[in-house]
């Protein structure tokens, strides 16, 4: 299935030292980057986390911290990394609440800056769910159909999931969906723009859904006390609550984006 490109598409999985976006750190990411022609660049590379993995974790994707414990820290990959997804729109399995906020973490505390206005960002999950719930290695048997071998390595997570989005551009060619509301739509199609508003059907102006933007597309808080205000209105009449942010446990893609707004107030 050939893939209707304008720019690289890089997909992209991570294994990392926990679930938690703000404190958990990558320890392997492998990137499958698919450019215009079709042809295709691979990149892995094992991270040292430069913190413990918890023993829990490494049960999972099978490296522990023997593993890495020579190998660079993301802050001495970030050049090339960076380089390598230069220009690139960005793909994954669960990536939009995942892998892309948490590898934004990482380039912005590399001191890299990591912006996503030019980038689409297709999540292949989230295709997968909308037309058939279900996770990584039942989509690769639906999709491909055989098992997947060697899960929850990033390198054939990733690829896995490059070939069920090709396998799933294929299945799902002119196949109509009927919503609530009774409309028909044809909402899986080889376009990356038509893929990227499907998989991302949360309108967040950050990479943990802290921000959202209203029905006026401004920027409003989605947690605690201001949710729903908008968040030039609470900057404006507490602006204390912008320190506030900027001194917490938020994301630091989150305090790029409301550096962003309180600037703009200026």
């Amino acid at each position: 299935m050939h893939i209707n490109l304008t720019k690289p598409l890089a997909f992209f999985d991570l294994e990392t030292t926990g679930i938690n976006i703000g404190t958990d750190r990558i320890v392997e990411i492998s990137i499958v980057r698919v450019n215009v022609d079709n042809s295709t660049d691979i990149l892995t590379k094992k991270v040292n986390p430069t913190i413990p993995i918890p023993l829990v974790t490494s049960k999972i994707h099978g490296i522990y911290d023997k593993d890495v414990a020579d190998c660079p820290t993301f802050k001495e990959l970030a050049g090339q990394l960076s380089k390598f997804i230069e220009n690139c729109d960005l793909a994954g399995f669960n990536s939009n609440k995942f892998d892309v906020p948490l590898l934004a973490e990482e380039f912005l505390r590399a001191e890299v800056d990591f912006d996503l206005k030019n980038r689409k960002l297709i999540d292949v999950q989230n295709i997968f769910h909308i037309m058939e719930p279900r996770n990584l290695s039942a989509a690769y048997k639906f999709y491909c159909g055989k098992p997947l071998e060697n899960a929850h390595s990033a390198e054939a997570d990733t690829v896995a999931t490059y070939e069920i989005f090709k396998a799933q551009l294929k299945h799902y060619e002119n196949t109509e969906v009927v919503d609530d509301k009774g409309n028909v739509t044809i909402p899986v199609k080889n376009d990356m723009a038509v893929l990227s508003d499907l998989t991302n059907r949360t309108k967040q102006a950050d990479l943990s859904s802290r921000i959202t933007f209203n029905e006026k597309n401004e920027e409003i808080f989605n947690f605690g006390k201001h949710k729903g205000k908008t968040v030039k209105e609470v900057f404006e009449k507490e602006p204390g609550y912008y320190g506030w942010m900027m001194q917490g446990d938020f994301p630091l893609y989150t305090k790029k984006i409301i550096t962003q707004i309180r600037l703009s107030m200026k």
